[in-house]
């Protein structure tokens, strides 16, 4: 995750906290950082537009790549042909097994993620914050607020 995502999120969740000092800036950023991991993770979606590397076995049938929604498909040695179909979805089809680089994610910085992703993402921040050291359940509208936006993939994605 881009290094300055990361600090508007942890600006986001101190000022949902309201929390001034500045003393705990390294764990709030540590804590805005993982929040975002895990959007990422529940979501099946990459949030942010970045480069990613995935390693994909031979196959003369197409394989989908494991980060969506992807943009472009930038390379790899062994990749015979490239699509990417109207769901965000890349894939590939490989002659030997191989790295594939493609560029995938919902927005291109903090400020163009939907309303409802990024407000999850600082709700979760607080919790991690507010309960360090506590084992509480997140709230329910973080998943509420993601839900919408996730992907689920059933099996091996084939086509």
């Amino acid at each position: 995750m881009p290094a300055a995502v990361v600090a508007e999120v942890r600006e986001a969740a101190r000022g949902y906290l309201r929390i001034v000092a500045r003393d705990e800036d390294g764990v709030i950023e540590g804590v805005a950082a993982a929040a975002l991991a895990l959007a990422e993770g529940f979501t099946g979606q990459a949030l942010i537009v970045r480069e990613h590397v995935a390693a994909m076995a031979a196959a003369g049938e197409w394989r989908a790549l494991p980060v969506q929604p992807v943009r472009s498909i930038t390379g790899g040695g062994a990749v015979a042909a490239v699509d990417i179909d109207a769901t965000g979805t890349g894939w590939v089809r490989m002659t030997a097994a191989g790295e594939v680089r493609f560029v995938a994610g919902l927005a291109e910085d903090w400020a163009g993620l939907p309303a409802a992703v990024a407000q999850g993402v600082v709700l979760l921040a607080a919790h991690l914050i507010e309960a360090r050291g506590r084992d509480l359940a997140p709230p329910a509208a973080v998943g509420a607020l993601w839900r919408p936006w996730r992907r689920m993939r059933i099996g091996s994605a084939r086509r």
